[in-house]
C-alpha cells in the first residue's frame, strides 16, 4: 500500500466545533495522507451546529463521552480529544475532579478519554494541552 493509499482512521471526541480535526487533516493533507474519521462526541448544540457545517454530510449527534460503550466504536489509529479544560485551567476555578458544572464534573472526563484508549489501544493520543492538568493534585 502506498502511502497515497493509506487511511488514518481516527476518532473525534468533545468535538467543539471541528478546530482540533481541521488541523489535523491540514497536516495529514501536508504530507500526502487521507484520514476518515469514524466516530465522533460533542453534547453542546450550538458547537454541533457547527460542526455539522463544517463537515458537510456527517448529520453528527449529540453524544456524551461518559455513556460511549467503547465497543461500539470501531478501531482507530488516532483519538483526537477537547476535554473541557475549566477545571484544571490557571486561568479557571482549579477544582480539579472536585468540578461541579451545573451538576456534573467536568474534571473526570479525561478518564473516558483513557477508558477508550485503554480499549482501542490507538498508537497516537492527541488531546489539547491544559497547563495545570498534570501538575493538578500532585
Amino acid at each position: 500500500m502506498s502511502k497515497k493509499d493509506k487511511i488514518i482512521k481516527f476518532v473525534d471526541l468533545f468535538a467543539g466545533l471541528g478546530g482540533i480535526r481541521l488541523g489535523f487533516q491540514q497536516a495529514l493533507a501536508d504530507y500526502g495522507l487521507k484520514g476518515k474519521c469514524l466516530y465522533t462526541a460533542e453534547i453542546k448544540p450550538h458547537a454541533l451546529r457547527a460542526y455539522n457545517h463544517n463537515f458537510p454530510g456527517e448529520n453528527v449527534k449529540y453524544t456524551n463521552v461518559t455513556e460511549i460503550q467503547k465497543s461500539d466504536i470501531d478501531s482507530f489509529n488516532i483519538l483526537l480529544g477537547g476535554f473541557p479544560c475549566q477545571a484544571f485551567s490557571l486561568a479557571g476555578q482549579r477544582m480539579g475532579f472536585e468540578d461541579n458544572y451545573k451538576g456534573l464534573c467536568r474534571g473526570t472526563l479525561f478518564m473516558d478519554v483513557a477508558r477508550i484508549c485503554e480499549y482501542h489501544k490507538p498508537k497516537v493520543i492527541f488531546c489539547e494541552n491544559v497547563k495545570g492538568l498534570t501538575i493538578h493534585d500532585r
